[in-house]
């Protein structure tokens, strides 16, 4: 091909392609640079390609690669999955309180400071005193996330020592997070008893020797043994370690504050029934049956939560003014437990009757029109909490003749509001206990345009 021929030749300069009001645009919302490499990459897989194009084209694809680029950037999504506590999407939906107390991070605030004495302070001094109103543990701490918990108690107070565990509470979670490898991290030594199914008192009273740091307690937050099983109750635990001058641990996972079984669930062990049943140290998550953001919060006696608290960890596992101002805000509210369905999402989602599901599915089906259906279905906690438990809920099931389930769920996640959904029976479905108030209108918006586009 002649040199002069060569269509690469028209390819527009970048000093051309930035002073366009096409680029323009996108330099406003993207900032210089990221566009700048964006139209680099883009005139680079022309030049590979042996094609032309106007300024009009390669604006064009750079947006795409700039939009591809921004696809998974943290921002809001509409959850319509049903699962109440999506691991995926953050888990639990922060209170307003909480989301306004973080708006309020826009300059300095008190995170280690004595007001009165203008010397230097306790970090998350309230929440803690919160969480020792809440509970009635004597003291409490706060670290990133409930793993580090258990590490951070293990290697406080069980580094070189047994800590006596139950084989049918060895857990693997998500992300492969497996207990006997947080035990190993933190210096303590596992000690198994039992079988997968069956734990006695006896195996446990039995382990414990000279070199016995603690029993270890793990609920099994996210699978259940069922049929021909038994687990020790907890009082008894409590007495055994008692009577053998040992520690007992209990590893709540979910950390429930409030009764469940007023919202037609199972009844969780409570954070308030562990310590009073005898357990030394407790801990749980911030961001499951709490709903605040992600944590671990580690709470009971007082000698020993001031062990844990010097150890080195403590200072590598703590949480910032992010974390403390909203878990504080999360935790006041349920000073009033009557009203956490009013205040709280996820007691508000719970608390919602399949009469009121099915109404407003049946609004959201007609405000969508042709392709949508309601029909009765379930929604589940997620989160690891309360396992194989069902809620009744209401689905809006979407058909199309000319789209896939998958393309439609695809197109729907891929929007500026992502709407997440789950299919079901080779349909899209769209469960109306996990969307919040307001989301309704961007729903149907963006189910218009995916059905209809």
């Amino acid at each position: 091909m002649n040199a002069k021929n060569d269509p690469r030749r028209a390819i527009p300069s970048m000093s051309e392609l930035l002073e366009s009001a096409e680029a323009g645009a996108l330099i406003a919302r993207h900032a210089r640079g990221p566009v700048l490499g964006a139209l680099r990459a883009a005139g680079d897989e022309l030049r590979k390609s042996g094609t032309a194009a106007d300024v009009r084209a390669m604006v064009d694809a750079a947006r795409t690669k700039l939009e591809a680029d921004e696809l998974d950037r943290l921002r809001p999504v509409v959850n319509a999955t049903g699962i109440l506590l999506h691991t995926g999407l953050g888990r639990a939906v922060l209170p307003k309180e909480a989301a306004l107390g973080l708006a309020q991070m826009d300059r300095c605030c008190n995170l280690q400071i004595d007001l009165a004495g203008g010397k230097r302070g306790k970090r998350n001094f309230l929440c803690e005193r919160l969480i020792c109103e809440l509970t009635g543990a004597e003291a409490a701490l706060i670290v990133n996330n409930n793993a580090a918990a258990t590490l951070l108690i293990l290697a406080a107070l069980c580094n070189g020592r047994e800590a006596v565990v139950s084989r049918g509470e060895l857990i693997e979670i998500g992300g492969s997070y497996r207990l006997p490898d947080c035990v190993t991290a933190s210096g303590a030594v596992m000690r198994e008893v039992g079988t997968t199914n069956k734990t006695h008192l006896r195996d446990y009273e039995g382990a414990i020797a000279e070199n016995t740091g603690a029993l270890l307690r793990v609920n099994p937050s996210n699978y259940r043994v069922i049929g021909f099983s038994q687990r020790v109750a907890l009082d008894d635990l409590a007495a055994l370690a008692k009577k053998r001058g040992v520690l007992l641990i209990d590893d709540l996972g979910c950390g429930a504050l409030v009764d469940l079984s007023a919202y037609g669930l199972p009844r969780e062990s409570l954070v308030q029934d562990s310590l009073a049943a005898g357990a030394d140290v407790v801990c749980f998550s911030g961001d499951k049956m709490i709903g605040g953001p992600q944590a671990g919060i580690v709470a009971g006696r007082k000698e020993l939560i001031d062990r844990i608290r010097k150890h080195p960890l403590t200072r590598m596992l703590r949480v910032g003014k992010l974390t403390d101002m909203a878990l504080e805000q999360t935790l006041r509210l349920f000073r009033e437990p009557e009203r956490l369905p009013e205040r709280h999402p996820l007691f508000r989602m719970l608390a919602k009757k399949l009469p009121d599901l099915r109404a407003a599915a049946e609004k959201l089906a007609a405000a969508i029109g042709a392709g949508a259906s309601v029909e009765e279905g379930s929604s589940e906690m997620g989160g690891g909490a309360l396992p194989g438990v069902e809620l009744p809920t209401a689905l809006v099931a979407l058909r199309s003749d000319k789209t896939s389930a998958a393309e439609i769920a695809k197109r729907l996640r891929c929007r500026d509001v992502p709407v997440i959904a789950r299919i079901q029976d080779d349909r899209v479905v769209l469960d109306m206990r996990t969307l919040l108030p307001g989301e309704d209108e961007i729903v149907v918006a963006a189910v218009k345009e995916v059905l209809n586009g």
